[in-house]
């Protein structure tokens, strides 16, 4: 996997498309043991990584970089290839005034492209500044989405960057404890960060772990199959979220009006 200090080389759908469904690329065909999340408001983001391990976005590529189940390289030896490329001296140059190349600047030329990564014209957008307006069942899912869904995908990043129990069924082969791997705090245990529903429609498959390979059941989940014994279970979900199915296929057309084809099909993303 390249580095690129310029969007205009980077494919679109790399932003949006879990790292789950393009594990190829990763260090010898290796699987990560986490459902990548979609690259878009990270300048909004206060904590990243399903687990917040990581709190800033200019040392965000640090972990995927050398994980051995990821790109498994070392800093030194990327910065040893961006200095024999032919290309990139030219670019460093043009951004930072010499063809200097160090991990700082590297890093800030990967934080300044991430950061402008921005998902903000969906159909739901164009609804909020006055440019559209929901169909009946759109509005009917949005209505439905700020009375149940609202206290932890907090408009209009549509995640609050909390951490959150909502019991799923540990996978005893992962033994990913979440939040609690970095806080050390037994009353992390199975947190998880909240993740953004802007583009859901795209970043499929659903959760930290990939489980879930459609929306419908990630709804499913919600309405039927948390484990309410869980004693840190989230609070708001002690009673599962009552969910009938034609308010389910309400929500499903809400969150619709959340992709942004504005990003998805920006020349400056595509290859």
């Amino acid at each position: 996997m390249e580095i690129f200090l310029v969007p205009a080389v980077t494919s679109s759908l790399l932003l949006l498309l879990p790292m789950t469904m393009i594990s190829a690329m990763a260090f010898d065909n290796a699987f990560t043991t986490r459902n990548s999340p979609a690259l878009f408001n990270l300048a909004w983001m206060t904590k990243m990584h399903w687990d917040g391990g990581i709190n800033h976005i200019e040392v965000q590529p640090l972990t995927p970089l050398t994980a051995q189940n990821k790109i498994a390289e070392t800093i030194e030896n990327v910065l040893s290839k961006l200095r024999t490329d032919t290309v990139y001296p030219k670019l460093f140059k043009y951004a930072f005034g010499n063809t200097d190349i160090n991990s700082q600047r590297m890093l800030k030329a990967l934080a300044q492209f991430m950061g402008s990564i921005i998902s903000s014209n969906s159909k739901y957008d164009k609804v909020q500044r006055g440019e559209a307006s929901f169909t009946s069942t759109e509005q009917n899912g949005y209505a439905f989405f700020k009375a149940k869904c609202d206290a932890c995908h907090k408009e209009p990043l549509f995640t609050d960057n909390s951490f959150r129990n909502s019991r799923l069924a540990a996978n005893p082969l992962l033994n990913d404890l979440g939040r609690m791997g970095i806080s050390n705090d037994k009353n992390d245990s199975l947190k998880f960060k909240v993740p953004s529903l802007r583009n859901i429609m795209l970043t499929f498959p659903y959760s930290h772990d990939g489980k879930f390979y459609s929306l419908s059941a990630v709804i499913d989940h919600y309405r039927t199959g948390i484990i309410t014994s869980q004693p840190i279970l989230d609070r708001l979900l002690v009673n599962r979220i009552a969910i009938t199915n034609t308010e389910k296929n309400d929500l499903i057309n809400f969150l619709n009006t959340l992709t942004d084809t504005t990003l998805t099909k920006a020349t400056r993303f595509s290859k």
